[in-house]
């Protein structure tokens, strides 16, 4: 599965200019791939680089991207999310503009309208950020 940039908008909450991913790769189970290509014009670029808020937002907006694919199937209206929390963030490296990042996400636990995620940002194979976030959802599905 891809689901193309020119759809992304259909499956998050977020708006240009914070969309911080541009394809859903995979949603299977508790697992949620993304890519996102760094543009220049990107409002979290600093110096050439994607900032650590950058890093954050796109780790959530993965987590957003599962919810908003399983929402779609369920003909149900993409809810809005928001971080509650962010717990051991590590920041290794920060890609820079015209890399495309992979970033996954893997459900940790799920608590009424709390979802517990382990978020990881890769470029070429090696971790440039990792985090674990509490996401507090619109409970609709």
């Amino acid at each position: 599965m891809f689901i193309h940039s020119d759809d992304i908008t259909a499956y998050i909450p977020q708006r240009p200019p914070i969309v911080m991913i541009n394809g859903i790769k995979e949603v299977e189970g508790p697992i949620t791939r993304t890519g996102f290509f760094i543009a220049p014009d990107n409002v979290f670029v600093e110096d050439g680089k994607l900032a650590a808020p950058g890093l954050m937002e796109n780790i959530a907006q993965t987590a957003a991207a599962r919810i908003g694919y399983i929402a779609r199937q369920q003909n149900a209206p993409v809810p809005l999310g928001f971080i509650g929390a962010v717990k051991d963030l590590e920041i290794f490296e920060l890609p820079a503009v015209g890399e495309t990042i992979e970033t996954t996400t893997e459900i940790g636990g799920e608590v009424f309208n709390a979802t517990m995620v382990l978020g990881k940002v890769m470029l070429n194979g090696k971790v440039l950020a990792q985090c674990e976030m509490k996401i507090f959802a619109n409970p609709q599905i």
